[in-house]
């Protein structure tokens, strides 16, 4: 499995405040690229520790390219220990083949994730545009453009598979956000 460079982010100015948790974004394509995204949040901000793509060989056995994914992931899953797993599911609008070469990637990065006893989460694409970029219909360059800002990233980030994994992680960190206040609201207060 050929990987696109994987990106480290470059650390803002202004210190880190200890951090509450980790997603591991990823972005399963059926012929391209699957992007990743290691996300680190202390409860208000966000920050990217890693990010990249990874591109089947030329050449490699259907096995041979869900087997690099599955390494890929595995070893993210270890050198970044992630809190949770955040991934893009598939979308109807696909041909039955591309569905079930999509499936096949998510199958491998679930296992990776349950091997690991990393809990995972599914997000579909109008929910992750809509979670980041306020619209489940935004484009991919306003989606870029939201995560960089979110992201507090100098330049967009590229390649557009990292980008889309980014995007992924941020939708889970907003869904934890707004389930942890709506378990706040509904919790019944002290009578004291």
């Amino acid at each position: 499995m050929a990987s696109i460079p994987p990106q480290v982010a470059e650390p803002m100015a202004r210190p880190q405040p200890r951090p509450l948790g980790r997603v591991l974004g990823i972005d399963p394509a059926a012929a391209g690229a699957t992007g990743f995204a290691v996300i680190e949040t202390d409860g208000r901000d966000c920050r990217v520790l890693h990010y990249g793509a990874a591109k089947p060989l030329r050449g490699a056995s259907p096995a041979g390219r869900l087997a690099g994914i599955h390494k890929l992931v595995a070893k993210l899953l270890q050198d970044f220990s992630p809190d949770a797993v955040a991934v893009e599911s598939s979308f109807a609008a696909l041909n039955v083949r591309s569905a079930l070469l999509l499936a096949e990637v998510r199958g491998v990065v679930l296992l990776a994730a349950a091997q690991s006893q990393v809990p995972v989460e599914s997000y579909s694409p109008r929910e992750i545009k809509a979670k980041v970029a306020g619209s489940g219909q935004a484009s991919k360059q306003q989606v870029q453009v939201m995560v960089r800002s979110q992201l507090q990233m100098k330049e967009l980030p590229q390649p557009h598979d990292a980008a889309d994994a980014m995007a992924v992680a941020l939708c889970h960190i907003h869904s934890q956000r707004v389930r942890a206040r709506m378990v706040r609201a509904l919790s019944p207060r002290d009578a004291s």
